[in-house]
């Protein structure tokens, strides 16, 4: 694990990734989701996609990548880029798991891999809605209290807090629709986070995209990484 500082428009980042050198010369980056860490993707990804040396960071906020700021995923994007330029690498692949898929689509490689990808706005349910009606009438009446929060807040700071509130509700239609390289989508069958009317919209956004349905939840690639791999590179033999 190594770490680097890197600074944009007066904030101050320090990231966390690690490099694993399969003595190639193209690149795959590996991007995490919301709540996870680098550690993850490594565990998963580790032994496949050898045609490239493996890039895998944590986004700020997660991980051991520090963020002392409400961002939103355009911002992501920017630290990421200006990461990767620090470390003079373009990646050819780019992996990206839920919110990483989002972050994976504005950073626009020659070959995108969405894992369950974030980016389509959730119908919520009755019971979210009464929620966040709730949370919006106690902050109203300035009533501090963290019961309304889904979980994936739990334990967050509130910087995390805000930044989640916006990434949530951010709709990538226009963003899937205007990216124009090739685009692998793979997805759980038995996916509640992201549900698969989800996949089926993003196929149909991005021009050049064809959907793989594995079975699983939000997690299926952790027992599919060979077969993303196999698909991704071609190697169907």
């Amino acid at each position: 694990m190594a770490l680097k500082n890197i600074s944009l428009v007066s904030k101050s980042f320090e990231i966390s990734y690690i490099l694993q050198n399969n003595t190639k010369n193209k690149w795959a980056l590996f991007l995490h989701g919301w709540g996870a860490n680098k550690e993850l993707m490594q565990n998963a990804f580790k032994n496949t996609f050898r045609e490239y040396n493996h890039l895998y960071l944590d986004l700020p906020g997660f991980g051991n990548s520090s963020n002392d700021y409400v961002l939103d995923s355009k911002d992501y994007c920017k630290i990421a880029q200006a990461f990767l330029k620090t470390l003079n690498i373009t990646p050819s692949v780019i992996i990206g798991h839920s919110f990483g898929g989002k972050i994976a689509t504005l950073l626009n490689p020659n070959k995108l891999v969405l894992l369950s990808s974030a980016g389509i706005i959730k119908k919520k349910s009755l019971k979210v809605k009464v929620k966040i009606k709730l949370a919006k009438i106690a902050k109203f009446f300035h009533i501090k209290t963290k019961i309304f929060r889904t979980k994936d807040a739990d334990n967050l700071a509130e910087n995390m807090y805000e930044t989640l509130k916006i990434v949530v509700n951010e709709d990538f239609s226009e963003i899937f629709s205007k990216f124009s390289n090739k685009a692998f989508i793979f997805w759980g069958d038995n996916d509640e986070t992201t549900p698969l009317y989800m996949a089926e919209t993003i196929e149909s956004l991005i021009k050049d995209s064809k959907l793989y349905v594995l079975k699983g939840n939000h997690f299926f690639f952790l027992n599919n990484a060979d077969f993303i791999d196999r698909i991704t590179n071609g190697n169907n033999k």
